[in-house]
């Protein structure tokens, strides 16, 4: 990769990022972060609640289980039309309005009834959609050479807070005090901060304008490279959310206490912070990330396996292996969008097209998975697909992690 050049036309596409000054820049840091912790607790605060939920207002379990897919259908149906929404507005007004939308629909799905649960939640996943494919171009056109340490920062402060959500969640609604209504408000209080710091923002990047270069949106859904991206933004998708959603079920059934189970969960999580962070600075200093993506994948191989194949007094080791792999699939995702592309737009459509993708595997992901449970009344078959999958995520990231940029595959 010419990275020199590479940060050359980034600089160019991104505006004010040598301009700016140092207060304006600490803003500008501060804001993305505060809008990437605020872009995971409102979903995953949801799922140790959704007993409570369910109980509280009479949902069936396909109602339920709508709760949680309702922000990844969100995020798969909206994402691409975010970009051309940067085009249209400008990038930080569309993310202040993501981010005021975002913390109306954290109240309104705090108010009685079934509806507003819903249509908050709808409302939640519309703005975080958003962010996800804005953000990622937002840092490759404002920091055009740190792209590898603001994305670990971006990915870490969303993980973090995603990981503080979903285990406080219970102990917030219940031995606080709060219920899971004023559990849920409560993360508040990353989201109006986030939304409060984001406002300025309106009036620095102001000189970033919609149609800087060529539309590039047609060719990249014909890009054999942006594909290659997309498959792997979406099978690193369908890994995580399936394991997250089915791995305590599985402890279970192996004889696992729910703690044992809990316990092992929070330290597969827990394993992916730190490589959130260092991946992506790693994957910005190497020519290719093809290397990457070979730790990435033997990784899953040797965690899935473990978890298939070997006995519980080796879960921990799986589920450490699961995390870090997860971790380097995630970061190496995030800076594929910018490593891949040449200028900001075409980072923000490739961001739009991989999430679109992605989320929609990640959605349908865990329901195939326990359908198929269901059909054969075995996890053999479930994690042999895993296992399958994770030999996918190696190919389609070979391609990705090459030094080629989308347009250039001829």
């Amino acid at each position: 990769m010419n990275t020199n050049h590479k940060h050359s036309s980034a600089a160019k596409d991104g505006g004010l990022a040598t301009g700016r000054s140092a207060g304006n820049r600490g803003l500008l840091i501060a804001g993305i972060l505060l809008v990437a912790a605020a872009l995971r607790a409102p979903f995953t605060s949801v799922g140790p609640l959704m007993e409570m939920i369910a109980g509280d207002l009479g949902l069936s379990s396909a109602a339920a289980g709508t709760v949680t897919t309702l922000p990844l259908l969100a995020f798969a149906l909206l994402s691409p039309y975010a970009p051309q929404l940067a085009r249209r507005f400008g990038s930080a007004a569309v993310l202040a309005a993501a981010m005021l939308a975002l913390c109306a629909g954290t109240l309104v799905r705090t108010l009685p009834g079934t509806a507003p649960l819903f249509a908050g939640t709808a409302l939640i996943g519309m703005a975080i959609a958003v962010c996800n494919v804005l953000l990622p171009a937002l840092i490759k056109g404002q920091f055009p050479a740190r792209i590898g340490l603001m994305t670990g920062l971006y990915t870490v402060s969303m993980n973090i807070c995603a990981a503080a959500a979903s285990g406080l969640s219970v102990p917030l609604a219940r031995q606080a005090g709060l219920g899971w209504r004023g559990t849920l408000a409560l993360w508040l209080i990353v989201a109006v901060p986030a939304l409060l710091l984001w406002i300025p923002q309106l009036r620095t990047l102001r000189q970033e304008s919609a149609g800087r270069t060529a539309g590039s949106a047609g060719r990249m859904w014909r890009s054999p490279l942006a594909w290659q991206v997309t498959l792997f933004m979406g099978l690193q998708s369908l890994l995580y959310y399936v394991l997250i959603a089915w791995f305590s079920v599985i402890l279970g059934e192996r004889g696992m206490s729910s703690e044992q189970a809990g316990w092992i969960l929070s330290l597969m999580q827990l394993a992916q912070l730190p490589c959130t962070f260092f991946v992506p600075i790693w994957a910005g200093k190497l020519k290719q990330q093809r290397p990457l993506v070979l730790v990435t994948a033997v990784l899953f191989l040797i965690g899935i396996g473990g978890v298939w194949l070997g006995g519980n007094a080796w879960m921990p080791l799986w589920a450490i292996c699961i995390g870090i792999a997860g971790g380097f699939a995630f970061g190496l995702a995030m800076m594929f969008f910018s490593l891949r592309t040449r200028s900001t737009r075409e980072a923000g459509e490739l961001s739009g097209m991989a999430q679109s993708v992605g989320y929609l595997l990640a959605a349908l992901g865990p329901v195939l998975f326990g359908l198929l449970h269901d059909a054969v009344d075995s996890w053999d078959l479930p994690l042999a697909l895993l296992v399958a999958a994770s030999l996918l995520l190696l190919a389609a990231g070979w391609g990705a992690g090459s030094s080629k940029f989308v347009g250039d595959e001829r």
